[in-house]
């Protein structure tokens, strides 16, 4: 049966948890958007090692799970490299890196959406190329993919439990930490539970609206329909 008291008294706790999670996910999130930039960048380099290079770290990474990369980072590369991190410095590289190399594929999306003509236009006034990215490009490109890009937030948000293995104590964690000294696993595990959904399902709800206020075209109303780069984002969702 639940327990009310019960569960009052550990609320403190999980709500403690759940902003170390919240932390967490959000450091790892701004890694993951900064390296999935430069991953995306790289990979339409026109050097072709250049871009190689990219395509096989995204291809490297992808293909191996977020938790074998945590427990590398986390026990081996002490041993390997002498380099010690704590367990949510791991948390952040481990989450960023994983992810950005999912967003890489979000922004390279957004990027090929950008009219050719754009491109043409800034060589012709002689733009350099770090101009050419940073004032012509990337404000067509990124605007459009920002609801896929919210849509990684979630699911970092809700892979968080994983960094348990690495002892980060977030809310999984704290969840098993009360369980082994209550023996009571009902309310624990559900409010671990609760405090996801409340969490998550405002999010997105709000990245939902934004989707809807970023894909307007003109005279159209709103959610009628999609720009170029969010269709080729959700495309890169699911790839």
């Amino acid at each position: 049966m639940w327990n009310w008291d019960y569960a009052m008294q550990i609320l403190p706790e999980l709500l403690r948890a759940l902003r170390m999670t919240v932390l967490a996910t959000c450091c790892g999130f701004a890694l993951s958007c900064f390296g999935g930039l430069l991953l995306a960048m790289a990979s339409a380099s026109r050097w072709a090692v250049i871009s190689a290079v990219s395509r096989g770290v995204v291809s490297f990474i992808r293909n191996t799970p977020l938790l074998v990369q945590i427990f590398f980072l986390y026990y081996t590369l002490p041993k390997v490299a002498n380099i010690s991190l704590s367990a949510f410095a791991v948390g952040i590289i481990g989450l960023g890196l994983h992810y950005s190399t999912y967003m890489s594929e979000v922004y390279r999306s957004g990027i090929e959406a950008v009219p050719k003509g754009q491109w043409e236009a800034a060589v012709a006034l002689n733009f350099p190329k770090a101009k050419t990215w940073m004032t012509v490009i990337l404000p067509q490109a990124i605007p459009p993919v920002i609801p896929v890009m919210g849509n990684y937030l979630l699911v970092m948000f809700k892979e968080t439990p994983v960094l348990s293995a690495i002892t980060l104590v977030e809310m999984l964690l704290t969840a098993k930490n009360i369980v082994s000294e209550s023996y009571r696993v009902f309310e624990p595990y559900t409010m671990v539970g609760v405090l996801f959904l409340i969490v998550s399902y405002p999010a997105s709800l709000l990245i939902r609206a934004l989707e809807k206020r970023l894909t307007l075209q003109p005279g159209q109303r709103p959610g009628s329909g999609r720009g170029q780069a969010g269709r080729s984002a959700e495309k890169a969702v699911g790839s």
